[in-house]
């Protein structure tokens, strides 16, 4: 029983962390006090998630209600990013792949944030270059802003001269564990390691119904 308690208490331990980028994604990009104090007192209330309509990295609209049934793994970015983006779904995508067969329970899904350069043939072939595994997702602004706001996520656009098209784009960056009803489950830190980010899954998945033992040892 203590044993359980120690795992369970590291794993809101992880969700605190995650928490709190978000929260210091907010006050970085938006600035202010009030900001700050708004959020901390939003987060540990607010329904994080919701639905959403987005076109997928082959052309087609989806919503929410395409993975009911199954975990998905979502984070938000997008392909010109030069630093966190790359890192995450190499992170995310040698995760999975600890998972054994138990990866087929979960869909990894990448979010741009910058929907005027990712089209959905760019978010195919930068997906692609992780993991056939991940589906990238773009749509319109008004339907990134939209989903941005369900999942409590922001971005930006920085003005910087020596990259494509000017700009690059500032976000939060922060992993979502949704369930199969597209519920929140856990949050994790983009700075997890593969081996932790695993352990959590195994851990958060729902047990292994009678009969699934063989399949997924």
């Amino acid at each position: 029983m203590a044993r359980r308690n120690d795992q369970q208490d590291r794993i809101r331990a992880h969700d605190r962390r995650a928490r709190r980028a978000i929260i210091a994604v907010a006050a970085l990009l938006l600035g202010g006090a009030a900001l700050y104090r708004t959020v901390v007192g939003l987060l540990p209330h607010a329904r994080i998630g919701g639905d959403y309509t987005l076109v997928d990295d082959r052309g087609r609209t989806v919503s929410q209600d395409m993975f009911r049934g199954r975990y998905t793994l979502i984070y938000f970015g997008y392909t010109h990013c030069i630093d966190v983006c790359p890192l995450t779904l190499a992170t995310v995508t040698a995760a999975l792949a600890e998972l054994g067969p138990r990866q087929d329970e979960i869909v990894p899904l990448f979010i741009s944030v910058d929907p005027a350069r990712d089209t959905p043939d760019v978010v195919h072939r930068y997906v692609a270059s992780f993991s056939p595994r991940i589906v990238g997702l773009t749509g319109s602004d008004a339907e990134i802003g939209r989903t941005l706001a369900e999942f409590h996520a922001l971005a930006r656009r920085r003005p910087e001269p020596h990259q494509a098209d000017g700009y690059l784009m500032d976000h939060s960056s922060v992993l979502y564990l949704m369930d199969g009803d597209n519920r929140l489950v856990s949050l994790f830190p983009v700075d997890s390691s593969a081996p932790d980010i695993a352990l959590r899954l195994r851990r958060l998945l729902p047990p292994i119904r009678p009969g699934q033992e063989r399949h997924a040892a």
